[in-house]
């Protein structure tokens, strides 16, 4: 089964599908843009004989996943083609017209996770409604979901909570690839833009990353393996806490703690839920920047023992409720950081797409209850994504 998956860069290489034929491009990418043969997306479009390459778009991370999270950047020209390389993670999030000026296509090619908060998501949607606003095409390069087609996890985005980490309507864990994604979105668009998607080939839903036999590169700087993106879409929401979720360790979100966390008896506990899949383990750790950055932190690391049973987002709020049940004094949501600005949210709030898991989690019934609101969810996620599945899903998966 591995090593017969083409990606959209693959394709359009081989001039599989030849969608850029007579069109100036500009190439919204990073370093996972990459063909199999290593060649990167960059190279790929500059040597299309019938299109021009005229600008790069670069989101969070940089164009060459040199910055770290959060890390905002101006434009720039990229040393290695002498294009202009306009930000999307400066003083503009949505590309502007004369950003749009010298093409007539914006293609999109990198390798996302499948969860609602990574920013890439994000940066689509407004690349695509830029680009209805101002009459260009969006050409998608597909990719597979890292943790396969079949499963969805969490709750809606509710509208109140749109930001960087959630500009549509999904769950945390969307089950579709980043083709299928902008396919949906395009059909709920209020003014749709001209949208293509090159197909992956050879793909089958059922698929982990590392079936597919396509090089892994980090999509982020905290993203190192597949440990690391099974279990994102549930310690994300740390990032709105007190603790750390890793970061500055080789164990981003695989691990999370802080100086005062009593592991081993939190460990115990959540052990003898018997959660599926789901081992926590005592460690400790250091983290070289961000939150304790220097301090010693005692914390959980997360191992997933069964990859089909394990659920990355149910497992997160029970490790979260138990937390606070015995760390009352300690554990924090971080407030806004912009505390001058009335509407400015708690990170937890648009993380998780409402207010419910910050106002409710600490208390039992509060828990179940959102494990109940977002079983519905799912449900009703399943039947909304079917029309918009590009690959074949087996009976029941759907």
């Amino acid at each position: 089964m591995a090593g017969n998956v083409l990606t959209g860069a693959d394709r359009l290489a081989l001039g599989q599908d030849r969608i850029a034929a007579g069109k100036r491009i500009g190439l919204l990418t990073n370093p996972t843009g990459i063909a199999s043969d290593f060649r990167s997306t960059i190279d790929i479009c500059a040597a299309l004989p019938d299109a021009q390459l005229t600008a790069l778009f670069a989101c969070e991370h940089g164009i060459r996943g040199e910055r770290q999270a959060g890390l905002l950047f101006e434009d720039e020209t990229d040393a290695g083609t002498g294009l202009p390389v306009y930000s999307l993670y400066g003083v503009h999030r949505k590309p502007t017209a004369s950003m749009l000026a010298s093409v007539d296509a914006v293609v999109f090619d990198i390798q996302d996770l499948g969860v609602r908060f990574y920013t890439y998501l994000t940066t689509l949607v407004y690349v695509m409604q830029a680009c209805a606003e101002h009459g260009k095409e969006v050409i998608v390069l597909d990719r597979p979901n890292p943790t396969g087609g079949y499963e969805v996890e969490g709750g809606f985005l509710e509208d109140a909570f749109h930001s960087m980490v959630g500009a549509w309507r999904v769950p945390y864990r969307t089950g579709l690839t980043i083709g299928e994604f902008a396919t949906l979105v395009q059909a709920q668009m209020e003014k749709p833009c001209r949208l293509h998607v090159v197909r992956l080939s050879g793909w089958e839903p059922k698929m982990e990353y590392p079936d597919t036999g396509l090089p892994w590169l980090l999509p982020s700087p905290n993203m190192p393996t597949m440990d690391t993106v099974r279990v994102y879409a549930g310690n994300c929401l740390f990032e709105g806490t007190n603790l750390s979720e890793g970061r500055g360790t080789t164990k981003p979100f695989e691990m999370v703690g802080a100086p005062w966390l009593q592991a081993e008896k939190l460990a115990k506990r959540l052990n003898g839920l018997k959660l599926p899949g789901a081992v926590f383990h005592p460690v400790t750790f250091t983290p070289m920047f961000s939150k304790h950055q220097g301090a010693l932190c005692n914390g959980l690391q997360l191992f997933v023992t069964d990859r089909s049973a394990f659920r990355a987002v149910a497992t997160s709020l029970h490790l979260l409720h138990h937390l606070i049940d015995m760390h009352a004094d300690d554990f924090v949501w971080l407030l806004p950081q912009k505390r001058e600005n009335s509407d400015a949210k708690c990170f937890i709030d648009i993380l998780s797409g409402s207010d419910v898991v910050r106002r409710t989690l600490h208390e039992q019934a509060g828990l179940a209850a959102i494990l109940e609101r977002y079983e519905e969810d799912e449900r009703v996620w399943r039947k909304m994504r079917e029309p918009f599945l590009l690959y074949e899903r087996e009976a029941g998966h759907a």
